[in-house]
């Protein structure tokens, strides 16, 4: 099984590629996202943690992390996200190496893709076969952003000063998967390098 990291700046399509290769491929795809959520619930692995670094305050009327709470706590005081960070980011690293254990261990995908929005500051290199960047220009990537989110031109201006530079994702990935015309095209270029004689040499 080849295990395969996603990347990529936002608005780049990395849902489309995802949703793709979940549908055409013998493979699992896990969301670092999703997987954070799932361990910030509670009896997950973040949950008592983040609630002793925050406070009670943060949880809603069952009992439950209120994601809005706990972005308003972090945002009235800034020092708390690296503390957050330093407790999920690890945390959901964990949970990925325990799945991507039990995926080789069953035998029974071709692939696992991972897509994290911090895939390559956080490290993911190292648990990874290799990393996929989904690159698409930054007119491209404002107008998704504007049409499929409805964010504003100051939100999306926010966004992308925050994010790596391209020369930063082509430093660190194996390959570039080019997403500023159709979809077709995307697809070709993703079965170019997944093709069984391809990936199995």
């Amino acid at each position: 099984m080849r295990v395969i990291g996603i990347t990529g700046g936002v608005g780049a399509g990395k849902s489309a590629v995802l949703d793709h290769l979940a549908q055409t491929y013998n493979c699992r795809v896990i969301k670092a996202d999703q997987a954070a959520h799932q361990l910030e619930e509670p009896g997950g692995a973040c949950f008592e943690p983040l609630v002793a670094l925050l406070g009670a305050e943060i949880l809603d009327a069952a009992g439950r992390i209120d994601r809005q709470k706990m972005a308003a706590r972090i945002f009235a005081d800034s020092g708390l996200l690296q503390r957050v960070n330093d407790i999920v980011h690890p945390a959901v690293k964990k949970y990925l190496l325990s799945e991507i254990a039990k995926e080789r261990e069953s035998g029974k995908r071709d692939f696992l893709f991972i897509e994290a929005a911090l895939l390559i500051e956080e490290g993911y290199a190292e648990i990874v076969d290799g990393l996929w960047y989904i690159r698409a220009d930054e007119t491209a990537r404002r107008q998704r952003l504007k049409e499929s989110r409805g964010y504003p031109d100051e939100k999306i201006e926010a966004i992308l000063r925050s994010q790596l530079s391209d020369e930063d994702f082509l430093k660190h990935c194996a390959l570039v998967i080019e997403n500023n015309g159709t979809l077709a095209s995307v697809y070709e270029q993703i079965e170019k390098e997944l093709g069984e004689d391809q990936w199995q040499k």
